[in-house]
């Protein structure tokens, strides 16, 4: 199908679904269908945008990154930090109509430490115990000190489903997901909507919005059309080409404000060819970071060194941005042919940025095959290490530890290279103990100076969050974390 016929299937479908919506329906183009929307087993930032609709958390972010109350009202960190207690919200149910209380509590945050599968493991690998004090207070008991608990517990970690729900559905309930949140899951389409209306009986006040409708479009473009032809009214992420476009539009607004995740490349170590770390290291010293930045994303990124954005608690100079250097590649590859399959998702930006990347690669005589797969299977496939070399970033998180101990500790739900090293394995532990940042920091730049030498990843750029909607729409808030809270949000 050529691409003026791909872009009027989608706005005609999209149309169709515009015009039967009634004034309060928000439509939101995404630019993946969410794999997963089960709080234990997501990985992807495209799942936290609906799930933050559907589920509370016990704990949640401001504007500037300040952990505030949510289902929890109140904290008491005591016992040299082995010990959180929380005070929790009174008079709140599930939209199934069960009772929020310190015991549902403890079955989530359980049930995120223990399902089979779950990605949560390593964030909450610290608590040795949830206790249930009386009905509206829960404890925390931990193994040892772990700062970034507060932190872990603003996102999918201190998401509370349902028990009631999640007992029924079993392995099925990513397709069925029950919370307490401000919207309730109707019904999703794979590949073309996900459904929430508004729950009413909501504690904090029901939503402006009457329906939540969001729609998968791979492609840049066709989020762009759909957004000028009113077929959605927002879209997240902006291509970096149409930012200037919509920002001099007067029918639309654009929120482009900084991000706390990163963007790379990884290398699977665990079979040939990237068993090899010279041949890891060839690659990466191919990476014209600046160029990238510049070229593809019109100045909208900034050439990352590490996981650590500019501006975040443990961004360092110390660790600095790689040059180009293919004199060194070509040393790396000490004469020895290199090709491999790079895997990537579809949609207008991935593809310039991979075909960027491999004539980059060639520079040293390199060859790189591009191979796109829809956003899901990549995420199967990392999980898997069914690849050779793969596009994939991360959205960052508040405290540090979320942006490099999961993907660098062997066996970490997030390290898709299947990397491990006992020394980096030790200093991650070590920081995660730290209660000074500087002192985390200190420890977090022996470990990077391992784990950049050693290659398993390659950090490119740190991305922006990039939201674009129509004037009409008020209330959105640009938290760091890139996730939209659609609570507060009306549409006129």
């Amino acid at each position: 199908m050529r691409k003026s016929q791909f872009l009027m299937a989608f706005l005609s479908a999209a149309c169709l679904s515009a015009a039967s919506a009634s004034a309060q329906t928000l439509t939101v183009g995404l630019d993946a269908d969410p794999p997963r929307l089960d709080p234990a087993l997501s990985t992807a930032l495209v799942d936290r945008q609906v799930m933050n609709q559907i589920f509370d958390k016990l704990l949640d972010l401001d504007v500037n990154l300040k952990v505030i109350p949510a289902l929890a009202t109140s904290w008491k960190v005591t016992n040299g930090g082995l010990t959180y207690t929380f005070k929790l919200r009174s008079g709140v149910k599930f939209t199934d109509g069960t009772v929020l209380d310190a015991a549902a509590v403890k079955y989530g945050l359980d049930r995120n430490r223990t399902l089979e599968g779950s990605a949560r493991k390593n964030e909450l690998s610290s608590v040795k115990e949830v206790k249930v004090i009386d009905a509206q207070t829960v404890q925390l008991t931990l193994a040892q000190p772990y700062g970034p608990l507060l932190a872990v517990l603003t996102d999918r970690a201190g998401m509370i489903v349902s028990p009631a729900a999640a007992k029924k559905a079993g392995a099925d309930f990513q397709n069925s997901p029950v919370g307490s949140g401000p919207f309730i899951f109707v019904s999703r389409v794979r590949q073309d909507n996900i459904t929430l209306n508004a729950n009413k009986s909501y504690w904090d006040g029901a939503p402006k919005i009457d329906k939540l409708v969001y729609r998968p479009f791979t492609d840049g473009d066709v989020r762009y059309a759909n957004l000028l032809s009113g077929a959605v009214q927002a879209i997240t992420p902006i291509d970096p080409k149409d930012i200037s476009k919509l920002t001099e539009n007067a029918k639309f607004s654009v929120l482009n404000y900084p991000g706390i995740g990163f963007q790379g490349v990884w290398f699977n170590v665990t079979r040939a060819p990237f068993n090899n770390k010279n041949f890891r290291q060839a690659v990466a010293a191919t990476i014209d970071r600046e160029a990238i930045a510049k070229s593809i994303f019109y100045g909208t990124v900034t050439p990352a060194a590490g996981p650590f954005p500019p501006g975040t608690p443990a961004a360092s100079s110390a660790i600095t941005v790689q040059k180009p250097d293919i004199a060194l590649a070509k040393k790396k590859l000490g004469g020895k042919p290199l090709s491999f399959t790079l895997l990537t998702t579809p949609g207008s930006v991935t593809t310039q940025l991979a075909q960027v990347y491999q004539a980059m690669f060639a520079q040293a005589g390199i060859t790189a095959k591009i191979e796109q797969v829809e956003f899901g299977t990549l995420l199967d496939r990392a999980d898997k290490q069914d690849y050779d070399a793969l596009m994939l970033g991360w959205s960052g998180r508040p405290d540090p530890d979320g942006n490099i101990y999961d993907f660098f500790v062997t066996k970490g739900t997030n390290n898709q290279a299947g990397y491990s090293n006992k020394t980096v394995d030790s200093l991650l532990a070590k920081a995660r103990a730290q209660n000074s940042m500087s002192a985390r920091v200190a420890t977090y730049n022996v470990a990077l100076s391992t784990i950049i030498s050693d290659t398993p990843y390659t950090w490119v750029y740190f991305q922006r969050n990039l939201v674009a909607s129509v004037k009409g729409l008020t209330g959105l808030k640009p938290i760091p974390d890139g996730i939209i809270r659609f609570k507060d949000v009306d549409l006129k």
